[in-house]
């Protein structure tokens, strides 16, 4: 869970943009979207097949 604590001298701006970096870091807005729609676990089968021969 992303946490910023703000001083009182801190900028909320800056604060915004620690927050914004710890999301991206734990991949919560990532996880957001992937769990928005449902998808049908062959959908997941068949997206993770093409994701490994990609590389």
């Amino acid at each position: 869970m992303a946490e910023v604590r703000i001083d009182k001298a801190e900028d909320f701006e800056k604060a915004l943009r620690r927050f914004k970096m710890q999301c991206k870091k734990e991949g919560i807005l990532k996880k957001f979207r992937e769990r928005q729609y449902y998808t049908k676990p062959s959908e997941k089968r068949r997206k993770n097949v093409k994701k490994k021969r990609k590389r």
